[in-house]
Order: structure tokens, then sequence, then C-alpha cells
């Protein structure tokens, strides 16, 4: 684990949990939250704000936070990533100055993150060192919640340079540019061979070793111009604004699933499982035809009970009562239909649980996994073929009392060393009714929030 503030990673080997990290001790951080004036009611207001350099991007609705430049970042390796990366963070918070003058969640110390599917991988883009999480403490923070607008600064305490309030008007930012011209391309599995590895998973469910699966594949990227990111994240927050648009450590995306938020003791998870395609055009009265069809498909109902299930049991040790839904909504997205249920708890204070450890927790649930989640992960590991690196692993971030949000990195891209080069994922849940040529079209309906984001449709 590396705590410094610029990026140092440690090798795997220095950074099971519980070991100390081999850096020198950082700077304690100094904190200064104020209000700023109204931001725009403009759904990418916040984006808009961005430089083109590792943008940090939590928005939804117009709502959220953005951050840029870093004073800390906070990378873990393993098993152990994401106990070392909450233990870092309480380490970290235990020794910084703090003024937070508005106090809305989302104020004061900040830290986005993203998280590793697996705490290994295989295939071509696996090289055993990079690590598998990464918390990221940005120089500037400016947040919106309804009418209230915010800017916290954070730095070192021995840096001279920190910012103040005027960062905001003197942040340089070039001009938002195209990726022009994008050339899709299979990944490790083709397009053409991907059915047959949804038939093994079948077969697997049909032989009753598990009884249900996720399966991914990844679609290759090549653009003109390199990709600006915020050219991405604007088209993102504006097309897809009831989603989750983030952007960490390189993974952008738009998920329309949120793993868990922890607000004050109130903790929420939306769960998606059961997906029907919606097609350009669609009028709504054939919108409501399809979201008929798919509420009383049994193998969309299926896949989605395992993932509820597998929530509710996660949450429970941590939580002192807790409401699971009796059956879904449809939750219409512009390219897709899910399955949708939001679960609701109360924390046990005597836990002590942080966003991050909740999230920790619930990761990877059946949504993104399968259940039982071990034989699942396993099988994930033979046949799917691929990397997933930070896809399908938890996103978002954690405030100072632990209060955070965090998504599932679904609908979502990973931006290389090289910007002309970014990879697309989409997963599919399969069962022992799935159709190999049904999911392939599924996984291509999943691929246009991103392939639409790039300019390639």
């Amino acid at each position: 684990m590396s705590a410094t503030p610029h990026p140092a990673p440690v090798p795997p080997s220095g950074a099971s949990s519980g070991s100390r990290p081999l850096t020198p001790e950082p700077q304690p951080l100094v904190v200064r939250t104020t209000l700023i004036d109204p931001l725009p009611a403009d759904l990418t207001a916040l984006v808009d704000l961005l430089p083109d350099a590792a943008p940090l991007t939590w928005v939804r609705r117009g709502d959220g936070i953005v951050g840029w430049g870093e004073a800390l970042r906070l990378d873990t390796f393993g098993p152990g990533r994401f106990a070392d990366a909450e233990a870092a963070w309480r380490a970290t918070l235990a020794r910084a100055v703090v003024r937070d003058e508005v106090g809305l969640p989302g104020t004061g110390p900040v830290a986005f993150g993203t998280f590793a599917f697996d705490d290994g991988g295989t295939g071509d883009h696996f090289d055993g060192a990079r690590p598998e999480g990464s918390l990221v403490v940005p120089r500037v923070v400016v947040g919106r919640r309804g009418d209230v607008s915010w800017m916290t600064t954070i730095a070192p305490a021995d840096q001279l340079d920190a910012p103040g309030p005027e960062a905001l008007s003197r942040t340089v930012r070039t001009p938002v540019t195209a990726p022009g011209r994008v050339t899709l391309a299979d990944g490790a599995v083709a397009a053409r061979d991907w059915p047959a590895v949804v038939a093994e998973g079948v077969e697997r469910i049909q032989a009753g070793e598990l009884e249900k699966v996720v399966l991914a594949r990844e679609v290759l990227a090549t653009t003109e111009r390199p990709v600006d990111p915020r050219w991405v994240l604007g088209r993102l927050a504006a097309g897809y604004s009831s989603c989750w648009t983030f952007s960490v450590a390189g993974m952008v995306g738009a998920t329309p699933e949120l793993l868990v938020r922890s607000e004050k003791g109130l903790v929420t998870s939306r769960v998606l499982a059961g997906t029907i395609r919606r097609e350009a055009g669609m009028s709504d009265d054939d919108a409501l035809l399809h979201a008929a069809q798919l509420a009383r498909s049994s193998k969309d109902l299926e896949e989605h009970e395992f993932a509820v299930s597998s929530v509710a049991h996660a949450l429970e040790p941590f939580c002192s009562s807790m409401n699971v839904p009796d059956a879904p909504f449809v939750l219409h997205l512009p390219n897709v239909m899910h399955l949708a249920s939001d679960v609701t708890a109360v924390l046990d204070p005597g836990t002590r649980a942080s966003s991050l450890t909740l999230a920790a927790a619930l990761h990877p649930s059946a949504a993104v996994c399968g259940t039982p989640t071990v034989a699942a992960r396993e099988l994930i590991r033979e046949i799917e073929g691929m990397d997933r690196s930070r896809y399908a692993g938890p996103v978002g971030w954690v405030g100072a009392d632990g209060d955070g949000e965090w998504g599932i990195a679904l609908r979502s891209a990973e931006l290389g060393d090289d910007p002309r080069h970014v990879r697309l994922f989409a997963g599919c849940g399969i069962v022992a009714a799935s159709d190999p040529q049904a999911e392939l079209a599924e996984s291509e309906a999943k691929l246009v929030p991103m392939s639409w984001a790039l300019g390639a449709l």
C-alpha cells in the first residue's frame, strides 16, 4: 500500500492487509470547505468545471461532486485492498486539519475511489503489478446539492502553494475536444465466439455447479485523436442523467446501479438484474409492452431474485432493520430496461461501518458475479477469457464521517496509458434458461452508452 502526496505504489508482495507503508509518512492534510455562488441548474455544470487531466467525477441529475489535482493517493493490492484503503483513509483523517463551513454530504475531506473486480487477473492485460484499489484525495472539490454549491480545497500542510477559494477561477481548462473517428474491434474474446462462452456457463449451471454466473466481454475502441474524458463525461451526464456519471483513476462511465449509499444512518442499495433492450425510436406504448414482458419473464425474475438476496444477506450484519421490496419495478433507460429493487436499511451504529466497509461487504454481488459467489467467481476466472480490471468493481466516494456513495463500474470504459485506446465492457447475468445469442444481443445493448459517448454511434 502507498500513502504519499504522489502515486508511488508498493509492489504487491509488500501490501498485504495490515502491512505498514514503506514510504515516508505524508504531511497532514489541511482541508477547508466554503460556500460558493450557486452553480447553474445544468446537468453538466459540474463536469464543465473540470480540467482535462485526471478528472474526478460523481454526478447524477446535475448534483454531486467533481475534483481535480491530487493531494494524496492511497493505492492498495490484493485481497486486503478494501481493508487497507479503509485503514489508510482513517489514518489520514486522524491527522487532518479540517474547517467545514457547509456540513453537507460530500463536504469536508473526500476521497474518490475505484477498486478492481477481482484481487488478481488473467489474460493479456494483467501485469501483476498494478494497484487493485485506489483512493484519490483531490486538491480541489466542487459540489452541488440542490440549491447549495460549495468548494473544498485540500493540501499537505507543508505546501506553501495550497489552493484557496480563487482556485476555481484560476484553474486552467483547455477547450473540450472530440475524439474524432472511432473504430471498434473485438477484445480478448471475439463477439462471434462469446455465445460459446455463455453456452459453457449455461451448461455448468444446468449440471448443478452453480445457480447464476455473470459473464462479461470487452470491445476495444481506437480513436482518431486522444480521448478527452470531459467529452465523454459531458455526454454521459446529459444523455444518462438518471445514472451516476463517474470518473476515477481512468475508469469512466454512467452506472445505473448504486451498490450502496450511506447517509446519516440510512443505507440504500439499488439492485439491477434482468434486462430487455429498448430499441431506438420505440414508442411509449411499445416500451410499456416491453416493460410488462420483462416484469413477467421467469428467467429475468430468477436472475433478479439472486441479486436482491445477495445484497440483503451482505447488509444484514451491519443493519438493525431492513426493507426488501416484494417485487421489482422496471427502470427505463435510453438503451435498455432493467428489473430494479431499492433495498433500504438502518445502519446499526454499533458496527461503525463506513460506506467503504459496506461496499467491500457487498462486493461482488450476484448482479456482477453470480450465485454462489465463490463458484461463480471461479467460473468467471476459468472461462471468461479476459481481465476485468476495475470493470464491475466498486467506484464512488467516501467522506470524513464514513458516509458516501458507491456504484458498480458498469456501462463503463477504461482509459489506458495510450489516450487513443479505450476498453469498453458489458456483462450479462446467466441462468439455466439463458439463450447465448440473446445474451450477446443484450451485451451489445449495454455497450451503447459508452460507444455513443465516444461518438462511435
